[in-house]
């Protein structure tokens, strides 16, 4: 440690300890406002002045580095999955898993099936997904096939059934999401049954000259039983992409509206599918009928689709067998890094289910409450809406974010949390983040994004080394005091600065609080 004294801006001095450590300095300051405070008071009174500013951040002793309006709420966009992740990762565990399973009503006879298959969604939402923590569609279906041929089942006289009962929700969107996200892949909502992020994809092209047909095509899945409108037309030179799908679950039906700029080469258009256990059933049977397998009935769900004879019971029902989804810790790890909502929402109403036996919207806010109660993080005088942030009616203070990310730190799953967390600058979400810093910074940040319309959030974790980051991930003991790190949390709302300028004002920001120097 060593020690000297400075004279500052407002002519007084102060004295200086430094700590020298393996890539980082550590400055306390006495009778200074840091760098981090000078410039939020800046910003805040200036470029962002009539928006709505809040930021925090703590150092492990609990001194404070910026504290501007730290107990206002405000929407916090996906800076709420960071609540969703730790909460499930309390409840259930690291190792949790989802499970689907096979199983059919009627008999087995003579290797036939007389009666209907059904898939059993366990609230999976990563099943068939496409992404790295899922099985290959190929190798799942091969799965389920292998169970078939085990219980002797080579004809299917009856239906396949896509099974979504494991969520009791009438509705699978969050009645407080706005028209226009929807019909977006991540305006999905939930599904007990998911398949391929309960998303479908259209493939755009624009016309020759403004006012052509836009050419749409259905990419994967397909979906013969959608009824298409598309009303979008080759918007002028310029103007971007201005489309809106719009479907619902209470008919298969999806419209296409707006204009896709002449010139824009062809694009793929994620949206949402409101029909992810038949596209499922679909699909299977489909696979099955590829690989020799018959079925004489047809695909349905419990649903919309529902069979003429009806569904059985749950409870009725022969398994012969299920998979499981990856571990939860590796899907808080995909939900964090690429702020996937419909597994933030699955994760949010997997917690309804745990704890009030039902995963309705209600009960799955009441179970978040309750469980933040449980951790210690009060959840009096903030609103907790949905699991992914996509509501509006969400409302987080950086007091509250800063106080359940020191929970997290010490709670069992500390480590598997905080891996979940990205790094500025990795892939994902954080690829755009601090371009212009140095990686001796970046890698001592874990934290999560939140961003929509006038709203830009992050919050996290500054670690005094990347070595200590690095065992806090590990998650092995309690960290010692001097690896221990700062928590912060920046929301801003109401803004009407483009997400290109707040993403830099953000960046300088978090870097102020992680430098923790004199400018």
């Amino acid at each position: 440690m060593i020690s000297f004294s400075i004279r500052n801006f407002f002519f007084c001095t102060v004295t200086v300890s430094v700590a020298l450590a393996t890539g980082s300095a550590r400055i306390c300051l006495a009778g200074v406002r840091s760098p981090a405070q000078e410039y939020a008071d800046r910003i805040a009174s200036s470029e962002l002045a009539g928006a709505a500013i809040s930021v925090l951040a703590l150092t492990p002793q609990g001194d404070t580095i910026v504290s501007l309006a730290p107990d206002r709420l405000l929407i916090p966009a996906s800076n709420m999955k960071i609540v969703t992740t730790g909460l499930a990762l309390e409840q259930f565990g690291e190792d949790y898993t989802f499970k689907t399973s096979i199983g059919y009503s009627g008999t087995v006879a003579d290797s036939t099936l007389t009666g209907d298959l059904y898939i059993i969604g366990g609230g999976d939402p990563s099943l068939a997904s496409g992404d790295s923590i899922a099985a290959p569609l190929e190798e799942l279906f091969g799965c389920w096939a292998d169970m078939l041929s085990e219980a002797g089942i080579r004809v299917i006289d009856g239906d396949i059934i896509g099974d979504d009962r494991w969520f009791d929700i009438s509705m699978h969107e969050n009645p407080t999401w706005q028209l226009d996200d929807s019909g977006t892949y991540y305006g999905a909502g939930v599904c007990g049954l998911s398949f391929n992020r309960n998303m479908q994809s259209f493939a755009v092209t624009p016309g020759e000259q403004p006012g052509d047909s836009v050419k749409v095509e259905e990419t994967f899945p397909v979906c013969p039983w959608m009824k298409y409108s598309f009303k979008c037309l080759t918007g002028e030179a310029g103007t971007g992409d201005r489309l809106y799908y719009y479907t619902t679950d209470l008919a298969p039906a999806g419209q296409m509206r707006g204009t896709f700029a002449a010139g824009k080469p062809r694009k793929v258009l994620d949206c949402s599918n409101k029909f992810p256990a038949y596209t499922c059933a679909h699909y299977f049977r489909e696979w099955l009928a590829d690989n020799g397998i018959r079925c004489s009935g047809k695909a349905a769900d419990t649903g919309l689709f529902a069979p003429e004879d009806g569904i059985v019971p749950s409870d009725s029902l022969e398994i012969i067998g299920s998979t499981s989804s990856a571990s939860l810790a590796r899907i808080a790890f995909e939900t964090n890094h690429e702020s996937d909502n419909v597994y933030a929402e699955t994760l949010f109403h997997a917690l309804g289910k745990a704890i009030y036996g039902s995963a309705g919207h209600e009960n799955s806010r009441l179970a978040a409450r309750a469980l933040l109660e449980k951790a210690g993080a009060a959840p009096t005088g903030v609103r907790i809406q949905d699991g992914s942030g996509l509501s509006r009616h969400n409302l987080l203070s950086p007091s509250f974010l800063c106080t359940f990310l020191e929970k997290m730190e010490d709670s069992k799953s500390s480590g598997s949390f905080v891996r979940s967390l990205p790094s500025p600058g990795s892939h994902g979400t954080m690829e755009s983040v601090m371009p212009e810093y140095g990686s001796g910074i970046k890698n001592r940040i874990r934290l999560k994004s939140g961003s929509m319309s006038g709203v830009k959030c992050f919050s996290g974790y500054i670690f005094p080394t990347e070595e200590a980051a690095r065992a806090a991930e590990a998650g092995i003991g309690t960290l010692p005091e001097e690896d221990r790190p700062t928590v912060f949390s920046v929301m801003i709302n109401n803004s009407l600065l483009s997400q290109y300028r707040l993403q830099k004002m953000t960046d300088r920001l978090i870097c102020l609080i992680s430098a923790g120097l004199l400018e």
